[in-house]
């Protein structure tokens, strides 16, 4: 199966053209590997082995044809559980949901089988992705193909995973606080949160609606580049996109060195502090120095605010996620167990959302009921939607200065399997890094370092303005580059 580790979504776009190989024949290449490798990883859900083969096919069909293909026509993709698929499975990796076929596609579904892409299946996640490892999830727990001992980030760990371990050319994964690039850090991938808006949100099972953004994973920079020009637009079905001329924007995929010299990095004094891992900091300090040999100045920043964000997403977080989880009752999304033994409607709710909710989904369930109580909605939730707008405002005074943002993902590399599972605020902490750009709706992406100073793999993040994703994916790929 070597020939699927080296394939990207231009690699495998020329050798359709050239006629190297079929979009049927690699697919059902995919098929036969994941059956294999899949049983260490764990990464996938549900496959979709049949209507795979029949969009590969057409794919095939069109080529024969010598009709124009686009350049994701046939491309194996990955697709995280919590992202709706007419026909398919969409659990979000919870109980409660895991008997729910999806009766419409998702936005950015739709966008994608426009352009004929592939749908290997649905890959597994946090519950409702809620998490930072994928270990919160109902069904089974994914490794970290790096090394199986060890998480592969979450909450779109599977969808990272995928990737990673060759069982898909790309994927799509969800960002609320974190839950692209952290895992796209651990295990070794290119992760991008778009900024807010840029993608629809319509058909994505909501955790926290003014955070959640979709975005995808790629082995090469290249590769999310071409996946997110090819699911970003205005959406008339999501409220909150924005019509932004991503389609025309030439240089998403065709940066010129001369632009992207122009551009200042800032290094934010509160992202480089004690307790981030000595292998991190490394491959960190490794990347700048790679980053200025491509003539890139840097600066040094303050985003004052940044000690606050953690407990400021949490509280906003779990408020929004209370809400949407509300409508999940086992009942309208019935997990065909019915409690026989309740004695009424209210004793039924009980019974179905106590045993299809796991202790996560509960938790965070709580809490955000809890922040948004009489009595507590002042002192909680209010007060922590005015920090987020200084957060905000801390990232608009700093991009006064500075283009693009540059900082660690995560403080450390991928942690063992069950080392934090029991403390959940360590877990939090994972997000450190990453939590402020949801609440500042910000485009983000972690790209692998190239440091050989650890077996394991480290991501640096860049964070940009508001609809600057080319600044972002113009600087990554400038970075490959130096490696080639």
């Amino acid at each position: 199966m070597k020939s699927l580790h080296n394939l990207t979504i231009r690699k495998f776009h020329e050798g359709l053209l050239k006629k190297d190989f079929s979009a049927l024949e690699i697919t059902q290449k995919f098929f036969e590997y994941i059956k294999i490798k899949d049983i260490e990883i764990d990464t996938y859900l549900a496959l979709a082995e049949k209507t795979a083969l029949q969009e590969a096919e057409k794919t095939d069909i069109a080529i024969a044809k010598g009709e124009n293909i686009e350049d994701l026509a046939g491309v194996p993709l990955a697709i995280k559980d919590n992202i709706l698929i007419k026909g398919l499975q969409a659990t979000a990796a919870s109980k409660i949901l895991k008997n729910y076929v999806a009766s419409y596609d998702a936005g950015v579904i739709k966008r994608l089988k426009n352009q004929h892409a592939v749908f290997l299946g649905k890959t597994n996640m946090d519950e409702f992705a809620m998490g930072s490892s994928t270990e919160n999830s109902a069904f089974k727990k994914t490794k970290n193909p790096h090394d199986i001992t060890r998480v592969p980030g979450g909450s779109s760990g599977g969808s990272a995973a995928a990737v990673a371990a060759h069982m898909a050319i790309a994927s799509l994964g969800s960002d609320t606080g974190g839950s692209i690039r952290e895992p796209a850090s651990f295990c070794g991938v290119v992760g991008l949160k778009p900024t807010y808006g840029a993608v629809s949100r319509a058909g994505i099972i909501a955790l926290s609606s003014s955070l959640d953004q979709v975005g995808p994973f790629g082995k090469t920079v290249e590769d999310a580049a071409i996946l997110f020009k090819a699911i970003a637009g205005y959406d008339p079905m999501d409220a909150t996109s924005v019509e932004k001329n991503y389609a025309h924007n030439d240089a998403l995929l065709s940066p010129k060195l001369e632009n992207i010299k122009q551009l200042t990095i800032g290094l934010p004094e509160e992202y480089f502090v004690p307790g981030t891992s000595k292998e991190v900091t490394a491959a960190i300090e490794e990347s700048i120095k790679k980053l200025k040999s491509l003539g890139l100045r840097f600066k040094t920043i303050s985003l004052p605010h940044t000690k606050y964000a953690l407990s400021c997403y949490y509280i906003i977080m779990t408020a929004e996620a209370s809400s949407n989880l509300a409508r999940f009752d086992g009942v309208r999304y019935s997990r065909n167990e019915k409690a026989d033994d309740a004695t009424g409607l209210r004793d039924l709710y009980l019974k179905q959302r106590g045993a299809g909710f796991g202790a996560e989904a509960k938790r965070r369930s709580i809490l955000g009921t809890f922040v948004l109580s009489s009595g507590y909605y002042d002192a909680y939730y209010e007060k922590a939607q005015r920090v987020r707008a200084l957060i905000k405002n801390d990232f608009d005074e700093a991009f006064k200065s500075v283009d693009v943002i540059l900082s660690p993902v995560a403080p450390t590399q991928a942690f063992t399997i069950g080392e934090k599972v029991s403390d959940p605020l360590a877990m939090y902490l994972s997000d450190i890094f990453t939590i402020p750009v949801n609440l500042a709706g910000l485009p983000a992406i972690s790209i692998p370092t190239t440091s050989n100073l650890s077996s394991l793999p480290v991501g640096f993040q860049l964070i940009g303005k508001k609809w600057r994703e080319e600044d972002l994916l113009g600087i990554g790929q400038f970075y490959e580059k130096l490696e080639l």
